[in-house]
C-alpha cells in the first residue's frame, strides 16, 4: 500500500489471510502467496511496475471455489474495487486487472509485468521433485470430490497443455532456472495421471 502511496489497511490484510486461510484450500493459501512473493523478490528489476505485481499476487487467488469458473475474475473486481475507493487511476487499475487476469493461463500474459506474474505464479511447477509432489497431492485435496478417473484424466489434459507450449517461462531468470525441471516434472505427473 505504501509503495502505492494509499494508506495502510489492516482491514484488508486481515480479510486476505482469512481468505487464503480458509478450509478447503490446500495449495491456494497463504503459502502460495509467500511463495509467490519470495519469488518475486527473487528477480529484483524485472517489474516495470513492483508495486502493481505485488499487489496483484496478493489478490490472484483470493477468491478460491473450485467449484467456479469466475474465480480470476471476482479476485481482479475485489483488487479493483480496493483500487478505486482509494482513487487509483483507472490505468493502473486496469493493470493490475490485467495482472489477476492472466492467472487463468488460457492465454499468453499481453503486459510484461502480467508476464512476469505468470512465470511467479507457474514457478511452483519447477521445484524440486517431493515439493511437486506435494503441489499434485494439495491440488487433488482441493478437488477431491471430483471422482477419480475424471480428475486424472482432466488435469492430465490441464498439464499437457502446458507441456505443449513452446517455453513455459516469458522471463529469462524464471525460464533460466525452472523450464528443464518444469518439464521433467510435468512429464513425470502426467505419466503417472495416465497409469503409463
Amino acid at each position: 500500500m505504501a509503495a502505492l502511496a494509499l494508506p495502510e489497511s489492516n482491514e484488508t490484510f486481515e480479510q486476505l489471510l482469512d481468505a487464503y486461510s480458509q478450509k478447503h484450500r490446500h495449495y491456494h493459501t497463504g503459502a502460495h502467496i509467500e511463495h509467490c512473493l519470495r519469488e518475486l523478490d527473487s528477480a529484483p528489476g524485472l517489474a516495470q511496475e513492483p508495486a502493481e505485481v505485488e499487489l496483484a499476487l496478493w489478490f490472484h487467488d483470493v477468491v478460491y471455489d473450485p467449484y467456479s469458473s469466475d474465480n480470476e475474475a471476482t479476485s481482479a473486481d475485489l483488487a479493483c474495487a480496493l483500487l478505486n475507493r482509494h482513487g487509483v487511476g483507472a490505468e493502473r487499475v486496469e493493470r493490475v486487472c490485467a495482472h489477476i487476469m492472466a492467472t487463468r493461463h488460457e492465454a499468453p500474459a499481453a503486459l510484461d509485468d502480467s508476464k512476469l506474474l505468470v512465470d511467479v505464479d507457474l514457478s511452483i511447477l519447477g521445484v524440486d521433485e517431493a515439493a511437486y509432489a506435494t503441489f499434485e497431492k494439495n491440488v487433488r485435496e482441493e478437488y477431491r470430490w471430483v471422482p477419480g478417473p475424471l480428475f486424472r484424466r482432466k488435469r492430465a489434459e490441464i498439464l499437457e497443455s502446458f507441456l505443449a507450449r513452446p517455453s513455459l517461462y516469458s522471463t529469462v531468470p524464471f525460464r533460466t532456472r525452472y523450464e528443464a525441471p518444469a518439464r521433467r516434472n510435468l512429464r513425470a505427473a502426467i505419466t503417472a495421471l495416465r497409469g503409463e
